[in-house]
């Protein structure tokens, strides 16, 4: 279950940022209408989802002493490369994400993560219920 509103969250957050960030996009699959729209926007959340739990966590691990240097800040171009990793992958299946430059990566995934921890704040409440 929680992977599910996970994967949901972050496809709304790419959707946000689409439509703020001139500089990403997303090119849907078929005849591009609204549930091949949205098959592909849950389709590239669950890419970066994979990218963001394999090689993500891989460059974390590695570049750790580079975070600890920079306070942090290191994590906003790992980010844009995830980002532009994604951006490749589903451009080599011929629809799905795509970042103009690293610039626009960096960006986008700056507001990638605003608006998945924005959309995380209501929907951890909901997450957390006791069952009756």
């Amino acid at each position: 279950m929680r992977f599910l509103v996970r994967l949901v969250v972050n496809a709304v957050a790419l959707w946000l940022t689409t439509l703020i960030v001139s500089g990403v996009s997303v090119t849907a699959f078929g005849d591009g209408g609204t549930t091949a729209t949205v098959l592909t926007y849950l389709l590239v959340a669950f890419v970066f989802g994979l990218v963001n739990a394999i090689i993500g966590t891989l460059i974390r691990i590695v570049a750790f002493p580079i975070y600890i240097l920079t306070l942090g800040l290191i994590s906003f171009v790992v980010n844009a490369i995830l980002l532009l990793i994604v951006a490749g992958i589903s451009d080599a299946f011929g629809f799905g994400l795509n970042v103009e430059s690293f610039g626009w990566g960096i960006v986008g995934a700056f507001v990638l993560a605003v608006f998945a921890w924005l959309i995380g704040l209501f929907v951890r409440p909901v997450l957390n219920r006791q069952r009756a």
